[in-house]
């Protein structure tokens, strides 16, 4: 475990997981935010802040990602896909792992989650009752 303690939503401190390889972050990240898109295009705004949870943790699991790039390097490499899971989202899509692609995914993610907290607040925080 690492020494420092994360912040909510984060799965881990500044260093790639010695547990989880990035192929899984990325099956979380893509999994969860697919749901959670499907279910905000499908509610009305008012409604958005009962996904923010979900799209928050998305979006942690895509920045747990570029973790595993090296110094220097443009994009994971394959020797860090070490499950099962991790190796087959690899070997079906090896340029989703570039840096390039990796920072618009966590940039769109940030982007849904600021636009939810525009939209739409929880009751109790200014938000609709209903």
């Amino acid at each position: 475990m690492a020494d420092d303690i994360p912040p909510p939503h984060a799965f881990g401190g500044a260093e790639p997981s010695q547990i989880i390889d990035p192929g899984e972050f990325a099956e979380v990240g893509h999994s969860v935010s697919s749901r959670a898109g499907i279910s905000l295009l499908n509610s009305p705004d008012s409604e958005h802040h009962r996904y923010r949870a979900a799209v928050a943790y998305g979006l942690a699991a895509f920045e747990e990602v570029p973790k595993f790039i090296p110094p220097g390097a443009d994009a994971v490499p394959a020797s860090a896909f070490t499950s099962d899971v991790g190796r087959a989202r690899y070997e079906r899509e090896p340029a989703k792992f570039d840096r390039d692609i990796l920072e618009m995914d966590i940039d769109l993610s940030r982007k849904i989650l600021a636009d939810i907290d525009t939209v739409s607040l929880p009751p109790g925080r200014g938000g609709s009752q209903a």
